[in-house]
């Protein structure tokens, strides 16, 4: 047994852990959690927590179901709402068949192996998520409409405010968990937060991810509130997206970074950057995967519609931001797609996948965007070039049916199992009727 698992046995004893959660993350980016006693801990380090797979979306199917659940001790952590006693502590699995061998349905396993490919290419890929979602005063009821914790504004401060005490408290926790916070601030609409984590490897960033949301949702509900990641929850308020920088590099240096380009932003950055536009179409299932994400993309501001980059322009897509003197290090491209409500395994994964075919493949960038994309008429962008993000879910699952980039980078069961499940999704929701039609045509027709 290695070092990291016996510090973790070692921690299970000095800080009276009585339970072990052991997270994993199913196909569509639900965090799944079984408990286990210390005394069973060892085991599992060896051999694995057996389940059912065929009963998580997108596993298995019932003639293979048996799965095995190793704890990654690397990820161990104290729960720190468990409160005062007997203390509970979490860990990351990787999900593996009875063989030992990986399942190819795990999503963490997904982003591990697109890692991988960029590593032995001599890369290691960084990201930074600027995570935003919605405080409302009570938990949503069906067919009503929730109502914000406050009326506030953008990087507002208010006297007693809820925002800001939900905010201290919250990343005091993440804090504890060894999670990183950089910033913190209300966002435009009401009751909207954002939180910026610190930058990380992809595959801790994805953890992290997936803790922040469990944290964010335990706190509220300890203040007696509700958060939501939906990514757009008002008709006439923002919508709450996941802008993520992310940056590659090759040891310690930079890959992004080259004195004197033009924003110091190397080839392999301008590269990187083309492929993530020029498969932008086909992976935005993968980042923007619900119904739901559509809408947030649909009237401009923060959230983008159409392929584009541009220097500091948050109308674009992507953008490569100001560049600080002394800072080489941290130049970056942002991302500014992404929801928070996607799977971050898959959609980082994505992410890589057409920034690193971007580099091998030797993609030119094409011309910057330098006005509002969204003052512009839609024959101007013709013109330029600048094509539209999918209008909807139905749109991008059909662009993604035949993405040979997203089937090799997601394997053949996520690729089948996510489409399969997103196209249900969108047939369900077609045959929903709104509160928008009986508005309209009940007092008329």
């Amino acid at each position: 047994m290695g070092k990291q698992e016996d510090f973790v046995l070692r921690s299970l004893e000095e800080r009276d852990v009585r339970f072990v959660r052991l997270w994993f993350t199913d196909v569509l980016g639900f965090l799944k959690s079984v408990a286990v006693a210390p005394a069973e801990l060892e085991g599992a380090f060896a051999e694995g927590i057996g389940f059912d797979g065929s009963a998580i979306e997108g596993f298995a199917r019932v003639y293979e179901s048996d799965m095995l659940a190793k704890p990654d001790p690397s990820t161990f952590q104290i729960l720190p709402w468990r409160g005062e006693g007997p203390s509970t502590a979490r860990m990351f699995c990787d999900i593996e068949m009875p063989d030992g061998s990986p399942s190819y349905a795990d999503p963490r396993h997904v982003l591990k192996r697109t890692l991988g490919k960029a590593a032995d290419r001599g890369f290691t890929f960084y990201t930074h998520p600027e995570i935003e979602f919605y405080l409302f005063k009570d938990a949503p009821e069906a067919g009503g409409e929730p109502v914000p914790v406050d009326r506030s504004g953008y990087f507002d401060h208010t006297a007693q405010s809820k925002g800001a005490d939900f905010r201290r408290e919250a990343i005091t926790m993440l804090e504890s968990m060894g999670i990183s916070v950089e910033f913190s601030h209300h966002e435009a609409g009401p009751g909207q937060q954002e939180i910026d984590l610190r930058y990380a490897d992809a595959l801790t960033t994805a953890d992290n991810i997936m803790t922040f949301r469990t944290v964010i949702r335990e706190v509220a509900l300890g203040q007696g509130i509700w958060a939501t990641f939906m990514p757009k929850p008002f008709t006439t308020h923002p919508g709450s997206g996941m802008h993520t920088h992310v940056s590659l590099f090759e040891g310690d240096q930079n890959a992004f970074y080259e004195p004197g380009a033009q924003y110091q932003l190397s080839r392999t950055g301008r590269q990187f950057i083309a492929g993530v536009l020029s498969h932008a179409r086909e992976i935005s299932v993968v980042t923007n995967q619900w119904v739901n994400s559509y809408k947030r993309m649909m009237f401009g501001g923060e959230a983008p519609s159409y392929i584009c980059w541009g220097h500091n322009n948050r109308s674009a897509m992507v953008r490569v931001p100001m560049y600080k003197p002394n800072k080489g290090q941290s130049t970056r491209v942002e991302l500014r797609t992404i929801d928070a409500a996607c799977n971050p395994y898959l959609a980082f994964a994505a992410v890589l996948a057409a920034g690193m075919k971007g580099i091998e493949e030797g993609y030119e960038l094409p011309r910057e965007a330098e006005d509002d994309v969204w003052s512009l008429t839609e024959r101007e962008r013709t013109s330029l070039g600048i094509e539209p993000l999918p209008k909807n879910l139905n749109e991008a699952i059909a662009i993604a049916e035949s993405s040979e980039l997203l089937a090799e980078t997601l394997g053949e069961q996520v690729f089948d199992f996510f489409l399969r499940n997103k196209r249900a999704e969108w047939d369900e929701y077609r045959g929903q009727v709104s509160a928008f039609e009986r508005d309209r045509m009940l007092p008329v027709i």
